[in-house]
């Protein structure tokens, strides 16, 4: 029986899991992820009812119940660095025994919810709209520090390397599928493939006093296609989660409200309402 090391399941003297601090019976099985933390209260305002709020640095959550149903709302940061110990601490609360620091035999399964604002790569996508990931295409190198390669669409990810002339230099990029059963739930939104990147500007090709090393990135993620997939979007979290939170036996998906368009150098002008309209849509389709 392996026993998982203090300095590898760090808790607190309260025995909650140490970034989140949070203990097990503070989540529920559904959870909403965002990166803004002002943007938790806004979703568990539409509560019925709040169980628990809890704050540690940037990673905010409040559980309750809305139709019967058990939500968590979870603010993770920005990047696929916080959502690297954002998703591997969930895994823990559910799936480790914190007693006996040792993993259960049997498993739970979590719906991770990421409702994120984005910036379009497509000229036909409006600004202030909604769109599904159906794959989430990484930048971030976080599935490279991991052993696990069952939910990476290698073939896809190859295609992209190939058509890109990917740099040595950078981490090889890698793509992965949205959970088809969460998918399910939002048939009528458009979809596509949302590119994570590590930073806002120079990973995103965006340019202030240092010119970035690729300088037509957005001009070749427009124009990739796969089995009539474009790359539609560019954010920061995505990739982590899909990868993590699939790899570990999680259902993933992310929803996106498109506030500026890279490619026609739009911008909204009122993103909240947009964002309002993605969370009460997530919401009634969740419960």
């Amino acid at each position: 029986m392996h026993i998982i090391a203090d300095t590898e399941l760090i808790l607190t003297s309260e025995n909650k899991i140490y970034h989140l601090n949070l203990t097990k019976d503070e989540i529920a099985d559904t959870i909403i992820l965002v990166g803004d933390p002002d943007r938790v209260k806004i979703i568990s305002n539409k509560f019925d009812s709040i169980e628990h709020k809890i704050k540690n640095r940037e990673f905010i959550t409040h559980t309750g119940i809305l139709n019967g149903k058990r939500i968590s709302a979870i603010a993770t940061g920005i990047g696929p660095d916080n959502i690297d110990i954002v998703v591997n601490e969930l895994d823990a609360l559910v799936n480790i025994d914190f007693k006996t620091r040792t993993i259960n035999k049997k498993k739970k399964t979590l719906d991770l919810i990421r409702l994120g604002t984005s910036a379009a790569l497509q000229k036909d996508i409006e600004v202030n709209s909604l769109l599904v990931t159906i794959f989430g295409l990484g930048f971030d190198n976080i599935a490279h520090f991991y052993e696990s390669e069952k939910v990476i669409e290698h073939e896809m990810s190859n295609k992209f390397k190939e058509y890109a002339n990917w740099p040595r230099n950078l981490s090889k990029p890698y793509i992965v599928k949205a959970s088809d059963n969460l998918v399910s739930l939002f048939p009528d939104i458009k979809k596509g493939i949302t590119a994570t990147a590590p930073g806002f500007y120079g990973p995103q090709g965006r340019i202030l006093r240092l010119n970035p090393h690729i300088t037509n990135l957005n001009e070749k993620m427009e124009n990739f296609s796969y089995n009539k997939n474009k790359i539609t979007n560019f954010e920061m979290e995505t990739s982590a989660l899909y990868y993590l939170g699939q790899s570990l036996g999680h259902n993933t998906l992310t929803i996106c409200a498109i506030i500026a368009n890279r490619i026609t150098k739009e911008y909204s002008n009122n993103y909240k309402k947009i964002v309002e309209e993605m969370i009460n849509l997530t919401l009634k389709r969740i419960c």
